[in-house]
């Protein structure tokens, strides 16, 4: 093709990226998940351990590994929020417990320098199954907590997957598979289910957090906004501007809380989505009376994803129920802006009827005044006229011109009305 899409070759095998491990029981499997880990620091990190294993290096775009490095398998992935570390390796039958890290293969200061902090750890021992027994195997008996062990069979009934969700072994859960005659393929998208399922629970958890501040602040923020919408009913025109200074703090609160905690509310709703689809991959069928993993999800991690949710739908009827106060005290605030500008409007309309009735009475003032002094020359230029031999009496002059000189001063002062008028009404 003449015009090739850029990203055409990494959208294509995007489907391919992450695959599963192809994994062989018995084997110990140590997950280790960081949150708020630099990219650039877990890449040097991460180059450090192959560097000195004489391994070679990753891209510095790459956001999967796999490969060994000596003695152990490393898995190594990069997500949005954080970057997961899987190790592993293969075990005796005689020697297969939780006694036996992957993590002892490792140099000590490395694991302690993991960029980012420590969120998600959990050991996955992983054996094959003997015979047909249904009771539970020995290493779920002695290795977990009876009380709240957690357990099924997974994969049409090709395994069997237990937990108690219990912190052991310095910070890290404990899973226990027992797996039949599986291919390495489907045992090791088995394993990564699982681990995916504790990964995204502890992910979906951070919104907990989140809900508990929230929940606080919100509290205060709803006592603040109903003593204000309180005071707005008897308050004074003074003192309006001072309650809507007010409201305008409550929503800025507001606002600035949802913006802290919107993303982790929508983020902690999509991983609890992801845990809910590994757990339909599981395919779970209940076994020797235990609780399932989706009985325990429902009964302890969906009340928390719940709490996530009301806490977000808290934040948002908040924020309308302030706004709808801040419009109703705006709204008052115009009508009374409103009514002073209809006062006002008055005031000048009868200051200016007061002026108009001035200005007549001052026009009539005019006319007589220019009348007078009008008729006053005509009275001069008759008594020169007189004064020449014309016989035109001064007096008779004067009277004549006086109503000739009113009318035409009146007269022009409408032609002058006429002309502002007009002006007026074009602009």
């Amino acid at each position: 093709m003449k015009h090739v899409h850029p990203q055409r070759e990494a959208l294509h095998h995007e489907v391919h990226a992450r695959p599963y491990e192809r994994l062989t029981a018995p084997l110990l499997l140590t997950h280790v998940g960081m949150a708020d880990a630099d990219a650039g620091d877990t890449h040097a990190h991460l180059c450090q351990l192959l560097r000195d294993r004489h391994l070679p290096l990753p891209a510095d775009d790459a956001n999967h590994l796999s490969l060994d490095v000596g003695g152990v398998h490393l898995r190594w992935e990069k997500h949005t929020e954080f970057q997961t570390y899987t190790f592993w390796r293969e075990l005796p039958e005689d020697a297969a417990n939780f006694s036996v890290s992957p993590l002892g293969e490792l140099p000590p200061q490395w694991l302690a320098g993991l960029p980012g902090r420590w969120l998600i750890g959990l050991n996955v021992l992983v054996l094959p199954a003997r015979g047909n027994d249904e009771t539970l195997p020995v290493v779920v008996r002695r290795d977990l907590d009876d009380d709240s062990l957690v357990g099924c069979a997974a994969m049409e009934g090709a395994a069997k997957v237990y937990t108690d969700f219990r912190l052991r072994d310095g910070g890290f859960g404990r899973w226990v598979i027992v797996a039949a005659d599986m291919s390495p393929q489907r045992l090791g998208r088995l394993v990564q289910r699982v681990v995916e399922v504790e990964t995204y629970r502890m992910m979906a958890l951070l919104g907990m957090p989140a809900a508990r501040e929230v929940s606080a602040a919100l509290a205060t923020a709803e006592r603040d906004l109903a003593a204000v919408a309180e005071r707005i009913r008897s308050a004074s025109a003074e003192g309006e501007p001072e309650l809507l200074r007010q409201l305008t703090q409550l929503a800025a609160d507001v606002e600035g809380l949802y913006a802290r905690t919107h993303a982790r509310f929508s983020a902690s709703a999509a991983y609890f989505e992801l845990v809910q689809r590994r757990i339909d991959e599981l395919r779970e069928v209940r076994t020797a009376n235990l609780q399932t993993l989706r009985e325990f999800m429902e009964r302890r991690l969906l009340p928390a994803m719940q709490t996530c949710a009301w806490a977000a739908r808290r934040q948002q009827a908040l924020s309308e129920r302030i706004s709808r106060v801040s419009n109703l005290l705006r709204t008052r605030v115009e009508i009374e802006q409103q009514q002073s500008s209809a006062q006002l409007l008055d005031a000048m309309n009868r200051r200016q009827q007061a002026q108009l009735l001035l200005q007549s009475a001052v026009e009539g003032l005019s006319v007589a005044a220019v009348t007078y002094y009008g008729s006053g020359l005509v009275g001069y230029l008759a008594k020169g006229a007189h004064a020449f031999g014309i016989a035109i009496a001064p007096e008779v002059a004067t009277a004549l011109s006086i109503p000739v000189i009113a009318l035409a001063v009146w007269l022009g002062l409408r032609r002058l009305h006429a002309r502002v008028h007009e002006v007026s009404v074009h602009e």
